[in-house]
């Protein structure tokens, strides 16, 4: 009689969000049973994984979603101590750089002391629970060296990156500390066409949308000229799984190494729709610029490359054509096929 195989619990932070409902995706697939945290709302938050259970047969369902908040360390706990996952891949935040200057209190509460409040119940679960952190490659900042790598300094320039480096090195603690499986996933920017509206990638790929079919005239921006590193977010997500596979916990670089300005985004997905007099169309907003602005990230994914076996596939031009089309489909417009 073959030995029956226990299924992996995991336990997702921030599972309604984008990175949250590729990774809740991607373990189900593998077998597990995903448990994720969402917070309470007067309207329903869960439109990006809403799909996956009208996928799942009911007899096999093995998602479930419970209230709590990055705030309240006794929910945090409780969820934990209830049901003791083996894994949890923490990627609930405050997510959003520029609103950090506006509040900068509340993400240091949530991004940073959030990591805090989780480690502590992992600490005194006193189980074998496997533990990632959603770092950012906002915490290099204003850059010391590039391509960034795990040893590149931090130079925070946000209240969001700054968060991040306290979660960053609380994580990087606990693990020496106190022995626990804890690694930091430095993640450089993912996009997807479940990213958030009023990030920049989303506004110009659903903005030149409702500009085409007459809602919007204009597209209102910031600084064209920052570069980012620039990955499909559902890629990203079999990297966080594969660093809490490994043998020894550790952190790592998860980018592709290429480097593309906003202002590149934008005249790619305005080529795509067949106009070339983008200019006409955008207005430039000192609202959306940054009290310290970052202007360049490069990722080295080098190390992630060589343990985790990991490398993105998704191109530049492939993730500006995906999010566009998804955008457009939505208003009734169809890109034309690949030449």
């Amino acid at each position: 009689m073959k030995k029956q195989v226990k299924q992996k619990v995991a336990l997702i932070t921030g599972i309604t969000g984008q990175d949250g409902s590729y990774l809740a995706e991607f373990l189900l697939k593998k077998g597990y049973v995903v448990h994720g945290i969402i917070r309470r709302s007067s309207s329903f938050n869960t439109k990006r994984i809403e799909h996956i259970f009208e996928d799942l047969h009911e007899k096999r369902r093995h998602l479930f979603l419970h209230y709590g908040d990055l705030s309240d360390s006794n929910a945090i706990s409780r969820i934990v101590s209830e049901f003791e996952p083996d894994e949890i891949y923490h990627l609930g935040a405050q997510s959003h750089v520029r609103v950090s200057f506006d509040i900068p209190e509340y993400t240091a509460d949530i991004d940073a002391l959030g990591t805090l409040r989780i480690l502590e119940a992992i600490r005194y679960s006193k189980k074998k629970i496997k533990f990632y952190n959603a770092a950012s490659s906002e915490m290099y900042g204003d850059v010391l060296q590039t391509p960034q790598t795990e040893n590149t300094p931090f130079n925070p320039q946000s209240p969001y990156a700054i968060a991040k480096v306290f979660s960053f090195q609380m994580t990087k603690n606990y693990r020496e500390a106190y022995d626990i499986f804890a690694c930091s996933g430095i993640l450089f920017n993912h996009e997807s066409p479940r990213r958030g509206e009023t990030f920049v990638t989303r506004k110009i790929t659903r903005g030149i949308a409702q500009i085409l079919v007459g809602k919007e005239k204009k597209l209102y921006l910031g600084n064209l000229d920052a570069k980012r590193d620039w990955g499909y977010a559902g890629e990203y997500v079999e990297a966080m799984w594969l660093m809490l596979q490994q043998k020894k916990a550790d952190d790592y670089v998860i980018a592709t190494g290429v480097t593309r300005s906003v202002k590149e985004f934008l005249v790619e997905a305005f080529r795509l729709v067949g106009i070339k007099n983008w200019q006409d169309y955008i207005e430039i907003d000192p609202r959306y610029f940054r009290p310290t602005e970052v202007n360049l990230l490069k990722g080295n994914a080098a190390k992630a490359k060589k343990v985790l076996k990991w490398a993105p596939k998704i191109t530049f031009k492939e993730l500006v054509r995906t999010m566009l089309e998804s955008d457009l489909k939505v208003e009734g417009f169809k890109l034309p096929k690949k030449k």
